[in-house]
């Protein structure tokens, strides 16, 4: 705490306001974290960071949390090109679970928690939500929420978005994937990579902590375009203004406990 505030008497570093504030570990850390974080299209495991770094494995855990933090979607303006919305399942088959786990809820999606996206194919970018269920008002939300009026939704052949103007769908169930300008196929690629990240690097997304893995991929999704030093520069400046403690990051949730 190299500095002193003259109006507020209090020391304060770099680190103050943001999302890194209290961390005693050495800047030059965090740089190379936040650099393995954004290069790795995958992601990067806690095991492999502790490794990299010299650190524990816990420490390691909590900086990829906090890293994540800077990727929290704000608000913005819904999306004004033609968009894709499609939805898909996270977590592990319950054929596959310790019988002492098992919810006993079926197979297919049964166990499994559900995330919605959308994805602006002018903009290129993607906003993605974990959502409790998939019935026709939680999704008319998120659609509303993202998607101008006006502007034409693309979907699958799910029956919950019949209702809105502008709206084309393409039935994957008699094997239809592209008719003319209807498809999914742009959303459906961030779905490619987050499912590699969820079997070849983390192999567990728990429910408790699935949205702050869906904003990582979303985060580096949107600003896959720009040059390395660019995507740290844009990092680092989203962690200002946040913060994240341990004990908030480990504390149970409504949703964790739900699927537990």
């Amino acid at each position: 705490m190299p500095y002193w505030c003259s109006d507020c008497r209090k020391h304060f570093s770099v680190r103050t306001g943001t999302v890194l504030a209290s961390s005693r570990l050495p800047l030059r850390k965090w740089a190379y974290a936040i650099y393995l974080e954004i290069t790795s299209l995958k992601g990067v495991s806690s095991m492999k960071l502790y490794r990299d770094l010299g650190v524990t494995q816990k420490t390691a855990w909590f900086m990829l949390h906090r890293i994540r933090e800077a990727f929290v979607q704000e608000a913005t303006a819904p999306f004004a090109g033609p968009v894709e919305v499609d939805e898909t399942y996270v977590g592990g088959k319950e054929a596959n679970k310790h019988a002492r786990k098992k919810l006993n809820v079926g197979g297919g999606t049964g166990g499994k928690v559900a995330v919605v996206a959308a994805k602006d194919r002018d903009s290129k970018q993607v906003v993605a939500e974990v959502i409790e269920s998939v019935d026709g008002e939680t999704l008319t939300d998120f659609v509303d929420g993202n998607a101008s009026p006006e502007v034409m939704v693309y979907t699958d052949g799910s029956t919950v978005y019949k209702g809105r103007e502008n709206h084309e769908a393409v039935k994957h169930s008699v094997g239809e994937f592209v008719r003319g300008m209807a498809h999914t196929n742009g959303v459906e690629s961030f779905w490619s990579m987050l499912k590699r990240g969820y079997h070849g690097v983390y192999h567990k997304m728990s429910p408790k902590h699935l949205q702050r893995y869906v904003n990582e991929f979303a985060g580096r999704h949107n600003i896959r375009d720009r040059d390395t030093l660019d995507q740290m520069r844009h990092v680092v400046c989203s962690m200002v203004g946040k913060r994240l403690m341990y004990r908030d990051l480990i504390a149970s949730t409504e949703l964790s406990a739900k699927a537990n």
